[in-house]
């Protein structure tokens, strides 16, 4: 049984829009082509945090539910739905392990984007199963990096991460923290799957966004947004850190400007 901390994303979920990279653009067309979605059923994304993908796949279902454990992430995901003026979104601040009952209904596609090892996978999996339409699916979005190629830059430098994590370790250690304590052990998402009634996952890969270019400031938010360099793990410390990113990232490129490549978009389908 995976424990929820609630520190995990403390402070987290102000930087978490602005600073993660963008799935990629095809993403929408490759649910819609492998699950024929037409605009019907609902939608609910588990791990909502601000609603990244709950905002971007909505207008394919008649209603989506954005469902997180975290207060904040859940007002931030609230916030890009009116100003997205998307009626059809709520919001529900609940666990995953909560389900059925917290958000309860039949619902075409489930998503968790870069969400479902943080929960009790097998559990949470078999109950999606019954939550589902016939027909219906579970999808896990992910970012994954490398690949057989890697795109050249557009112009601006690649972003550092290297020297950056070089930097959260020299505040926070050379442990990587998550809340409390550290990130649960991962074992292979599509193993987890096929453990479970879906049986053995579809996985697909989109392209990724080969000209990606983010400025300091989104550079610094997306470290901000992680578990395991989230603003309260630096205490009173917090400023300096940002101040030393900042400096780093000026002496790599005066203008402030970097190419990001997380990589394409890895997308786990189960079926029921």
């Amino acid at each position: 049984m995976v424990r929820y901390d609630p520190t995990i994303y403390q402070g987290a979920a102000a930087h978490y829009r602005y600073g993660r990279p963008a799935y990629s653009s095809a993403l929408e067309v490759v649910l819609g082509k492998e699950l024929g979605l037409d605009g019907r059923g609902r939608l609910l994304d588990v791990g909502c945090g601000p609603g990244v993908l709950t905002v971007r796949l909505a207008h394919l279902f008649e209603e989506a539910v954005g469902l997180d454990p975290d207060p904040d992430m859940i007002a931030e995901a609230r916030r890009a739905a009116e100003e997205q003026r998307i009626a059809s979104i709520t919001c529900v601040e609940a666990l995953a392990e909560d389900l059925p009952d917290a958000a309860p209904g039949t619902y075409r596609l489930v998503t968790f984007g870069s969400s479902f090892w943080w929960t009790d996978a097998i559990r949470v999996a078999e109950t999606v199963y019954d939550m589902l339409e016939p027909g219906g699916a579970l999808v896990l979005v992910m970012h994954k990096a490398g690949g057989p190629s890697v795109p050249p830059s557009p112009g601006p430098p690649p972003i550092p991460h290297a020297e950056i994590e070089a930097l959260v370790e020299k505040y926070l250690g050379s442990t990587r923290r998550a809340g409390q304590g550290a990130p649960p052990a991962h074992r292979a998402n599509e193993d987890v799957i096929a453990s479970t009634r879906f049986g053995v996952p579809q996985v697909i890969f989109a392209p990724g966004i080969p000209d990606l270019v983010r400025d300091t400031e989104s550079v610094l938010a997306g470290y901000f947004s992680l578990s395991f360099s989230a603003p309260h793990l630096f205490g009173d410390r917090v400023e300096a850190f940002a101040t030393d990113v900042r400096n780093l990232l000026r002496a790599r490129s005066p203008e402030g400007l970097f190419w990001d490549w997380p990589g394409d978009t890895k997308v786990i389908l189960a079926r029921k």
